[in-house]
């Protein structure tokens, strides 16, 4: 409901409580104020306190016994204030062409990759990077989890202290990965012995000098070749074959943040909140109303006995939405109940076909340039 003013959605979901007289009219400076008293802690207690009783409650799938989730980080615009970009602060543009022309917030989760189902998320200012912010979201794993990960987290303080809480990762080499072979696990199949860095061991003085891990090699046709670094070092328990597929069911994650951006906030991710208190408030919401359309599609695929992603989201999106309208203006409550049962049933029609593993496509994107002039905050020069 983003394209509504925050006083009509108060009014069409009928959210006022009346007064003594029994009026429900509020002035909208009214429904602003009571915004700000409210703040982001609550929100954000409760989306971290709904994911742990959903993830337990099936949103969460396994592989081999691991529950299977993914971690990776993603940027949005947030609205050009004084405050927010003290707060959030830019990204640089290039040399001479100054800084983005949107604050920018940075933020990681932590996905169920086969429900789409948000377990963790956290956010702050773009300087930090991503293995700032996916430190405090190894917490947030259910018990014994296969954490797929981006290469940009492969450092030894990330990667050990998953291992060390019972969990396992898998990730790609970068180009530069250096490690020792120990032994030849299987035709492209290698135990390595990896070596931490003096520098990270100085931040971080539990940390051990080495760990094992395992290197899987493979290649796609038509693709370079590529290795695969996991913790899962039992070759005859976690075979290669099927590590190689499952590495690719990380790209659930960026389909997840496709979700959020251009289906939920139909590609206006700026953030509208002119202060950081706002801003927090307002992707606590987002990801809260995301898990529970996420939560409504699971539990209707274990209905139809199909896996969760072959359930369209935008579809379900809108039908749930037009049902939380009906339901807003429905005079009597007991009428709710059955109306979520006839929604259920309609959703039924928005399975999609099954997926196609082979299928490949690049990265690209339709409109690379603009003619207009970047449009950017002045750049202020400090008094001498």
């Amino acid at each position: 409901m983003r394209n509504m003013p925050i006083a009509e959605v108060v009014r069409r979901l009928d959210l006022a409580l009346p007064d003594a007289a029994g009026n429900r009219t509020v002035v909208s400076s009214a429904v602003a104020q009571a915004r700000a008293r409210l703040g982001a802690e609550p929100l954000e207690w409760l989306f971290h306190r709904t994911a742990i009783e959903w993830s337990s409650q099936g949103g969460v799938l396994q592989w081999r016994g691991l529950s299977l989730v993914a971690a990776d980080g993603t940027t949005l615009r947030v609205a050009d204030s004084d405050e927010n970009r003290r707060h959030f602060g830019s990204q640089s543009a290039g040399a001479g062409r100054g800084i983005s022309g949107y604050p920018l917030v940075r933020m990681v989760t932590v996905m169920a990759v086969r429900t789409h189902l948000l377990l963790g998320a956290s956010f702050g200012p773009y300087q930090h990077g991503e293995c700032t912010y996916v430190r405090p979201l190894l917490d947030s794993l259910p018990e014994r989890s296969l954490a797929l990960l981006d290469r940009g987290y492969l450092q030894a303080d990330v990667l050990v202290p998953l291992v060390a809480n019972g969990h396992h990762w898998l990730t790609r080499t970068k180009s530069n990965t250096k490690y020792r072979v120990i032994e030849q696990l299987g035709p492209g199949d290698e135990l390595v012995e990896m070596t931490v860095s003096s520098a990270a061991r100085a931040k971080d003085r539990s940390l051990p000098q080495t760990f094992l891990a395992r290197v899987i090699h493979y290649q796609r046709k038509g693709f370079r070749p590529q290795r695969l670094l996991t913790s899962l070092v039992e070759a005859d328990k976690y075979p290669a074959d099927e590590l190689r597929l499952l590495y690719h069911e990380r790209w659930e994650i960026e389909l997840g943040y496709g979700e959020i951006k251009t289906d939920m906030l139909e590609r206006a991710e700026t953030i509208r909140s002119k202060s950081p208190e706002m801003v927090a408030q307002e992707l606590w919401g987002a990801l809260l109303a995301y898990n529970l359309v996420r939560l409504e599609m699971t539990r209707l695929a274990g209905d139809l006995r199909v896996e969760p992603t072959r359930i369209s989201f935008v579809a379900a999106l809108r039908h749930i939405l037009q049902e939380w309208y009906w339901n807003a203006d429905t005079p009597t409550p007991g009428a709710i109940p059955k109306r979520l049962a006839t929604m259920r049933d309609n959703i039924r029609v928005f399975v999609l076909p099954a997926r196609r593993p082979d299928r490949t496509y690049p990265r690209a994107v339709k409109i690379k340039m603009s003619n207009y002039a970047r449009k950017r905050p002045p750049t202020r020069r400090r008094a001498k």
